[in-house]
């Protein structure tokens, strides 16, 4: 049995957006080293640099929503496109700035610029695939970005040693590269029977009940029930940026590099599990994975309150990592089966304004924990946030949708 064996019925449009998120990605070596350029090369604190990213997120976060409803109202190919262009250009511009304010108005500026490609992406990944297809859909996606991100922050930090100037030219190159390929690729978004994975018949039924006003995702309790619920093991998964190096190398006195080749292993079982993995629980219902990655997630991290060896810390990696791998994407399929078909681009915005509010109190929480209160305390409550989550979403009743018999 060919455990890639999934992959031959993904629709050639999102093999073309896996492509153009691997060579956007490829280039990705501005933001992973952004606070040490901040620090070393506009002789920033380590605070004000700090201030830099948690504005990234800030703007992230306003800009998720918005931005997944405009691409409803555009057409996602296009705000994907005009994201990428935009922020090469941005990145260009950015190695020129020197002042401190200046710089928190570019970055939250670029963040909104940047952070759009996002919903517009994982909306047009849900229009362009049945629902059958979707978890792994989302799978091969997440596949080309860390195979791009295996790739970037080596380069990036090969070409900081010459220039740390070449780091934001090379970003924004990459960035354009990837909507010349879009353009000259021909994409052509489908305009299927099958609309976000439903039947006509299911659609015309749901599209009626919709079409004076539309569904205000705000009022929509199972979907914000469900946002919500995700917060707790987002929030300790980007622990692995924020406090997870800090214990590593100022706590237990490891190298920087061990912390490098930990995190190798992280991508490098990406690559080679992910897709075989997501394609073996195809079947599994989301709620039952996500529930599954958040225990696993909560075992891995909570390890680490007894783990101070180098192997047994891998062994935590590789635990937990397999909770990502399974979590993630069920976590985007599962939204793109509860969104409205007219409203994909704005449910995912909303989705995804979940990740940028983690990345902003995550590490910082994280970090405040590990000072006042001592690693044994942060990684039992990162075990414990985790399990809140699992918890939370096994409580979900099945996805209600109205629907007729299938005819996918």
């Amino acid at each position: 049995m060919n455990p890639w064996k999934g992959l031959k019925n993904i629709p050639h449009n999102v093999w073309l957006l896996a492509i153009a998120a691997l060579i956007n990605r490829a280039g990705t070596m501005v933001f992973p080293f952004l606070a040490i350029y901040l620090i070393k090369i506009i002789g920033l604190s380590a605070g004000q640099a700090g201030l830099v990213i948690a504005v990234y997120g800030f703007g992230g976060l306003i800009t998720a929503p918005v931005m997944g409803k405009l691409s409803d109202k555009l057409g996602a190919l296009h705000v994907m496109k005009g994201s990428l262009f935009l922020t090469g250009i941005m990145l260009f511009g950015f190695s020129f700035l020197t002042n401190l304010y200046i710089i928190l108005i570019y970055t939250f500026v670029w963040s909104i610029i940047g952070e759009a490609f996002r919903p517009a992406n994982m909306s047009l990944i849900s229009s362009e695939t049945d629902s059958g297809q979707r978890k792994i859909a989302f799978t091969l996606n997440r596949l080309a970005v860390n195979l791009g991100m295996s790739i970037g922050p080596v380069v990036g930090g090969f070409l900081s040693t010459i220039s740390f100037h070449l780091l934001f030219y090379v970003d924004g190159i990459t960035s354009i590269f990837a909507v010349l390929f879009l353009v000259f690729s021909h994409f052509h978004e489908r305009r299927p029977v099958m609309e976000n994975g439903k039947s006509k018949t299911e659609n015309i039924i749901e599209e009626t009940e919709l079409i004076h006003h539309g569904r205000n995702v705000l009022h929509d309790k199972r979907f914000l029930l469900f946002v919500l619920s995700l917060l707790p093991v987002t929030m300790v998964f980007f622990q692995h940026m924020g406090s997870l190096p800090i214990y590593l190398i100022r706590d237990l006195g490891f190298k920087e590099t061990f912390y490098g080749v930990m995190m190798s292993v992280n991508t490098g079982l990406i690559i080679l599990v992910e897709v075989p993995l997501n394609n073996a629980m195809s079947d599994w219902d989301d709620k039952k994975s996500i529930a599954l990655g958040a225990v696993l997630c909560a075992i891995g991290f909570g390890l680490m309150a007894y783990c101070t060896t180098s192997s047994l810390i891998i062994l935590t990696v590789i635990i937990w990592t397999f909770g990502e791998m399974i979590f993630f994407p069920s976590t985007a399929s599962y939204v793109s089966k509860i969104s409205p078909a007219k409203q994909s681009g704005e449910y995912m915005g909303y989705f995804q304004m979940t990740f940028s509010l983690s990345l902003m109190l995550g590490p910082w929480l994280g970090n405040e924990v590990l000072d006042n209160f001592g690693p044994i305390v942060l990684w039992l409550g990162t075990l414990v946030f985790c399990l809140i989550t699992s918890f939370m979403i096994l409580k979900f009743g099945k996805t209600q949708k109205i629907s007729v018999a299938h005819t996918e």
